[in-house]
């Protein structure tokens, strides 16, 4: 007697025989193992032909060593008062530096707000990366003209922003792709399920970037899935993914160059997870002893992403002692600028409270703007008539 399943899968009653057919799943499955070309030792281990070209990973080495000068640095301004916040990337420099490289300068990318690291990778002032988490402004850069939108704080909500920008820039038929950076956390959230459902069925080009650090602030991913990894959430939709090794900068190069290639080309969004590792706490305002072990931090520390591209790049020529002294002389003068910078209070002009509220203001803000003004006019003036009346008691 055949079953229902084997009816489904081919076999008929008469002949009892199974007639393969192609699943058109298997296309869109990441591999059984995270994409890795470099080992934590800096060995090559992955087929030469799929690394980026040498001068393009002095490049991501260079960019690396300055991103984490200037993660250390804003964690130290945090403790100076400079900082409301910072959320650190320490650990996850590959995935922070190598997604930035992999886009051209006419892409869009949709940062959260833990990819301060790869905003100033994008070359944004990184003054101006920081206004947000100093609390001066929502956004301290021009989206438009570095063509990356505001670091977002909400869980997978740019996730639909860049679905709805990459659908957009498509249909205008331009090549733009969209990345957004999300975490693990963010792939259990809605907007996470409809932004990747829509660019799938609109074949938005958009690739949807999952740095995968092993913790929603203090939830481990075994409490968020039961997916055999976050790469496989990809074939609900429709959509191909891969996993890769976040810690190995190589193989992170490859592969979201070749997950952008895909957009570019007209087929779609594409789904990256990299496994990597917050080394900080959450946010300087968090307590990570409560809920990992410091042997936990230990060996993925054994796995720095800056270490191993170096002992690579060293082996190739690439690198000597005097190009990495170098490199770092650039990344503290970078962080001594950033300090000097940081330490200007910053010129707020109260008024600005009522900007890009509407984009034609009501009657009612105008209102509320020239109360405000008033008011402040009048503190103004009384302010100066106290100072004259004390140089008249001298």
């Amino acid at each position: 007697m055949t079953t229902t399943r084997q009816a489904v899968r081919g076999t008929t009653p008469r002949s009892r025989r199974t007639v393969k057919r192609p699943d058109p799943a298997a296309a869109l499955l990441p591999s059984p193992e995270p994409v890795r070309l470099l080992d934590e030792t800096g060995t090559l281990v992955g087929p030469a032909g799929d690394q980026p070209d040498v001068a393009k990973l002095v490049e991501l080495h260079r960019r690396m060593v300055v991103g984490r000068r200037f993660d250390i640095q804003c964690t130290a301004l945090t403790k100076q008062g400079r900082l409301a916040v910072y959320p650190s990337s320490r650990g996850q420099e590959a995935c922070q530096v190598g997604a930035v490289l992999a886009l051209r300068p006419t892409d869009w990318m949709f940062p959260t707000y833990r990819e301060s690291m790869a905003l100033v990778s994008r070359d944004i002032d990184p003054v101006e990366v920081l206004t947000l988490l100093r609390g001066d402004w929502h956004c301290g850069y021009d989206p438009a003209a570095h063509r990356t939108a505001p670091q977002c704080t909400p869980l997978a909500t740019q996730t639909v922003h860049a679905a709805g920008l990459a659908y957009g820039e498509a249909r205008q038929g331009r090549d733009t792709v969209a990345l957004v950076f999300i975490g693990d956390g963010a792939t259990s959230e809605g907007d996470f399920h409809e932004a990747v459902n829509f660019a799938a069925v609109f074949k938005a080009p958009v690739v949807f970037f999952v740095q995968n650090n092993k913790y929603a602030i203090s939830v481990p991913l075994s409490k968020q899935t039961a997916a055999p990894s976050l790469a496989h959430k990809g074939v609900g939709y429709g959509v191909p993914a891969e996993q890769v090794d976040g810690n190995d900068p190589l193989a992170v190069l490859s592969v979201v160059n070749a997950a952008v290639a895909h957009a570019r080309a007209g087929r779609g969004p594409y789904l990256v997870e990299a496994h990597t590792y917050r080394i900080e706490p959450h946010t300087n305002a968090d307590d990570a002893t409560r809920y990992r072990t410091g042997d936990e931090v230990e060996t993925w520390l054994g796995r720095d992403p800056i270490a191993r591209l170096e002992t690579y790049l060293r082996g190739v020529g690439a690198l000597d002692d005097a190009a990495v002294a170098a490199v770092h002389d650039r990344a503290e003068a970078y962080a001594a600028d950033l300090r000097t910078r940081m330490a200007e209070e910053p010129a707020v002009d109260p008024l600005s409270l009522f900007d890009h509220v509407y984009a034609e203001p009501t009657p009612q803000l105008r209102e509320q703007r020239e109360q405000v003004r008033a008011e402040l006019a009048a503190e103004t003036e009384l302010a100066a008539e106290a100072e004259l009346a004390g140089e008249g008691e001298r």
